[in-house]
């Protein structure tokens, strides 16, 4: 399986204001009114390193312009004037936006080692004693009418567990409100697993959350020990299309792909055996914060073919693009 990277590469970096000076990555994107929305992660510093959620957008789904001077949604709008907010997926349902968001409360700094996973020291900020343990991740959503005022509608996950990697789904499965995460601590005999996976959770109203259930934990060696979602899910003729991420021993993010059940999305109708994407070009390969990685948050599907907006090194964002016919296929048929 070969993605196609667009030859403009890398098609968003850090700049311009200061909130967004030094990276930008991990985008949640949308395709709505014959445009394309991208919801970058940026931060303007690496101590600390506080990151913000800011808005583009496009008509070609390649070159992409700054919508607004100020981030979109911060954690000053959650009471957390310290704190960051990472990694947004936002799909529109009926009428309205809703963003999952992963959550830091309070301040940390990045220190890059060039070798791998940066350190993320906490020593200079006190408040980290409130929580179970620094840089843990809670996750939300926030719902917005018109694209760009975003306020808080939820918390999908409790504050004691470190759980990331929420993605909804772009429309009500059998009525109800669906939702991917990652939650690191639901390890053990009493979960049926010894890695942490993906789970799915249902709500009929999205403010209150049903128990999780395993939906798929790391087999294959380049997944390492384990998996989340990527991007949010896109419904194909095949089956929902879930594009995952998996981290090795050396801190190699690679992603693969799963077809779900249209109907009952813990049923896995056909999976990925070989990574479909890994870090191949500099830019993938070398960044400021982070070597190796290829993380896609963001995928959607405009006249037959699925773009896939990913993080590079959570230095800058780029573009691949797939037949989506053509990765089904690959899906299903792969040896």
């Amino acid at each position: 399986m070969k993605l196609i990277r667009c030859n403009q590469n890398p098609i968003i970096i850090p700049g311009k204001e200061s909130w967004r000076k030094v990276v930008t990555f991990n985008p949640g994107v949308l395709y709505d009114d014959g445009k394309f929305y991208l919801y970058e992660r940026a931060a303007g510093s690496l101590r600390p390193f506080r990151t913000f959620i800011g808005l583009h957008e496009s008509t070609d789904g390649i070159h992409f312009k700054l919508v607004s001077e100020k981030p979109v949604f911060s954690s000053e709008m959650l009471g957390l004037p310290e704190g960051s907010v990472q990694d947004a997926r936002v799909v529109k349902i009926e009428n309205k936006y809703y963003m999952c968001f992963a959550l830091q409360p309070y301040g940390f700094d990045c220190l890059p080692t060039g070798e791998g996973v940066p350190d993320y020291p906490t020593e200079k900020y006190p408040e980290w004693e409130k929580m179970p343990y620094p840089m843990i991740t809670q996750s939300g959503i926030a719902v917005s009418f018109d694209r760009i005022n975003f306020r808080p509608l939820c918390y999908t996950s409790s504050p004691n567990i470190d759980d990331r990697d929420h993605v909804l789904f772009p429309e009500k499965i059998r009525g109800k409100f669906a939702l991917l995460r990652r939650p690191m601590e639901f390890v053990g005999e009493q979960y049926g697993t010894r890695k942490p996976g993906i789970w799915l959770s249902y709500s009929d109203e999205l403010l209150t959350w049903k128990e999780p259930k395993l939906l798929a934990v790391a087999q294959n060696s380049w997944e390492g020990t384990k998996i989340g979602a990527a991007a949010s899910p896109v419904r194909t003729s095949e089956g929902w299309l879930l594009l995952y991420h998996g981290v090795d021993d050396k801190s190699v993010y690679r992603v693969g792909a799963m077809l779900l059940d249209l109907v009952n999305p813990l049923k896995v109708i056909a999976r990925t055996k070989h990574f479909i994407m890994e870090p191949e070009t500099y830019y993938e390969k070398f960044g400021l914060v982070i070597p190796n990685v290829v993380f896609p948050t963001g995928n959607v599907i405009k006249d037959g073919i699925l773009y896939i907006y990913y993080g590079c090194c959570d230095s800058n964002i780029s573009l691949a693009t797939v037949p989506v016919d053509e990765l089904i296929d690959y899906i299903l048929n792969e040896q």
